[in-house]
């Protein structure tokens, strides 16, 4: 599946709630099913800054793709982490170039995220496309 593929796919799911209390216990519980970080990750290197919760993200490239390990310490946090693994984590640098997060607006995550969530969660989407750029 594409990375574009992937973000109609979540838009596909979040049809299914009605309403946004709705959507913010499932975008929980994506995060409660995110893999282990392993502690020795949790470095300066994988922080990312200007996140109110504390976010880290270590790629790892695995022929020719950057797979994303993510971690934070706040519930939603970690759903808005499993949102933006299953959109760009095992892609190709181009595809995920390619991908602008054009989900975000259609399910209205910049509405209905605090100032500090979207913020954050804008810098991890920098991160990502930083390390698609370098790579």
């Amino acid at each position: 599946m594409s990375a574009q593929e992937a973000q109609q796919e979540l838009l596909e799911e979040f049809e299914m709630f009605d309403d946004w209390m709705d959507r913010y216990q499932y975008i929980i519980d994506l995060g409660k099913a995110l893999p282990d970080y392993p502690d020795e990750w949790k470095t300066p290197e994988y922080k990312i800054e200007g996140c109110q919760s504390q976010v880290w993200i270590r790629p790892e490239i695995k022929e020719g793709r950057i797979h994303l390990h993510a971690i934070s310490d706040a519930a939603i946090v970690s759903g808005l982490i499993a949102l933006l693994l299953r959109i760009y984590s095992d892609r190709t640098p181009q595809e995920i170039l390619d991908t602008p997060p054009d989900f975000l607006k259609e399910l209205g995550l910049d509405q209905h995220l605090s100032p500090t969530r979207s913020n954050g969660l804008h810098a991890m989407l920098e991160r990502i496309f930083a390390l698609a750029k370098a790579s």
